[in-house]
């Protein structure tokens, strides 16, 4: 197995330039699948704060880098969609976030803000015992003792003691944004939920503040204004 990815073929939500140098660093094994991004390419091509693997896992090392909560040691952990990435010992905090186009960026937030982090619900099981267990986009499980949950809906998770602190429903009228296609990056309300008959996705009709876009259900999660805003 190599440690090296082509830049070329890597996934289109990688915030990485593809014809700078042919390699890139491969993702380990770990959260997010395919899409998620090597820790160490955004502390290197996005951040600037490291020039290479080794300052890298230095970095890791002195627990410097905490990633929802939990200082991490392998410099290709993957990192994906609303992950927590913070620095205390600068004081920096970061959530990743789809900026326009799909490809994923880090969006500046403040100490309060890094202490829980956003899940889509993509699963929902119930398991011995009588609780419900939701998995989560990034493939995280949460046990819950209620039935409240659906799939779309998002959740928020404290970092500290995973409990939920917050719970945005899947329905006409909740803040999305699109995660992929076309449309990723841009933010609006659903319009309407269209239920397509047999095996299609379903389709989502979205509006924003300049006009509108239809995209799939997959595509779009439910967040709460909160998400959207740096620390001003």
């Amino acid at each position: 197995m190599t440690n090296h990815q082509k830049r070329l073929s890597v996934p289109k939500s990688w915030p990485v330039e593809r014809k700078t140098d042919v390699f890139t660093v491969k993702a380990g094994a770990g959260p997010h699948g395919e899409d998620g991004v090597p820790l160490v390419v955004l502390l290197r091509d996005v951040l600037g704060y490291v020039d290479s693997k080794k300052e890298a896992r230095y970095a890791l090392s002195e627990d410097a880098i905490l990633v929802n909560g939990d200082p991490i040691n392998d410099e290709q952990r993957p990192i994906g969609m609303f992950d927590i990435v913070a620095f205390p010992g600068r004081e920096e905090y970061y959530r990743v976030f789809p900026d326009e186009g799909g490809r994923l960026a880090l969006t500046e937030i403040d100490a309060e803000a890094a202490g829980s982090r956003l899940g889509k619900i993509e699963g929902k099981q119930q398991v011995p015992g009588g609780d419900t267990q939701l998995t989560l986009h990034d493939g995280t499980n949460v046990i819950v003792d209620d039935d409240e949950y659906s799939p779309n809906d998002s959740i928020v998770v404290d970092n500290d003691d995973k409990s939920i602190v917050a719970h945005f429903p899947y329905e006409e009228g909740a803040l999305v944004t699109a995660v992929r296609g076309n449309h990723g990056g841009k933010i609006g309300e659903i319009d309407a939920i269209d239920v397509t008959p047999g095996s299609g996705p379903n389709t989502v009709g979205v509006s924003t503040d300049d006009g509108g876009f239809e995209t799939i259900e997959e595509y779009v999660v439910v967040i709460d204004e909160n998400f959207t805003e740096g620390d001003d």
